[in-house]
């Protein structure tokens, strides 16, 4: 069974057929489902979401371009009271974005700090969105206390060059691999696949974002990941059987539970 590293199923595009869509996961290969929150109402539905379904778990954090909720002192101290729910397994999505000009930079770094301080104080993983944003997240997660080799965690949707995920995998980091590597333009992330080992990748989809080929442009969900288990198997010379295995194998020990 496949494990999902990363998806949205609290977002809004799932209001409609949300429980339609959970209750054939196993039907359709899917296994383990990491929900992962964007901002404070997120990870508050994402403990709700994984309280409800055996198979579900969450991840609370506040995403970059909402980094100005934990300017808010009771924000940080619902996110860390949230932090400790038994289904959460991580602290995320986190990080930096620099393609938008707001929030300010300074205001990014400053979320994202704390967030560190609380996946280290909590022992937890975490799950890092880095847009134009590649030598600060680097230089914020390599320098931070308690970041350093061989602390669990993914960077999710992985957008630089092979180099930097080299870099990412020796300080023990894994990378999120998604529909992206399916697109006609995905060449920098089928390299980074081609040159990192296969014990470093997780599978994800970002749903409701990024579907992958021949579903790019619609919602995507869980059910199109072997679609990227079979691009991966392509690159790698295995099986999508295998790369599912190893995947989930990863999975297990990044979030540290016994998956489906």
């Amino acid at each position: 069974m496949i494990f999902e590293t990363h998806a949205h199923y609290d977002d809004e595009a799932f209001d409609e057929d949300r429980e339609g869509l959970l209750q054939g996961m196993a039907e359709h290969g899917i296994g383990t489902i990491i929900n992962v929150a964007a901002n404070m109402q997120g990870s508050r539905n994402s403990v709700a979401l994984a309280a409800q379904h055996p198979f579900v778990y969450a991840a609370v954090g506040v995403h970059p371009s909402d980094a100005e909720e934990l300017l808010i002192e009771e924000n940080i101290a619902e996110l860390r009271k949230l932090a400790l729910g038994e289904k959460v397994l991580a602290i995320g999505e986190i990080g930096l974005d620099y393609h938008w000009e707001t929030p300010e930079r300074d205001i990014q770094k400053k979320a994202f700090e704390l967030q560190l301080h609380m996946a280290t104080e909590f022992d937890l993983p975490i799950i890092v969105h880095s847009r134009d944003a590649a030598k600060d997240t680097m230089d914020m997660i390599r320098n931070f206390p308690g970041m350093g080799p061989q602390k669990r965690g993914v960077i999710h949707c992985f957008s630089y060059e092979k180099e930097m995920a080299q870099e990412y995998v020796k300080m023990g980091y894994h990378i999120g691999v998604g529909g992206v590597i399916t697109f006609k333009n995905g060449r920098k992330l089928r390299e980074v696949v081609e040159t990192i080992p296969m014990e470093s990748i997780l599978l994800e989809t970002d749903s409701p974002y990024l579907a992958p080929e021949p579903h790019r442009g619609h919602r995507n969900c869980s059910y199109y990941l072997p679609l990227v288990a079979e691009e991966i198997g392509r690159i790698k010379g295995i099986s999508p059987e295998e790369v599912i295995r190893i995947t989930k194998e990863n999975a297990e020990h990044v979030f540290g539970i016994k998956a489906i």
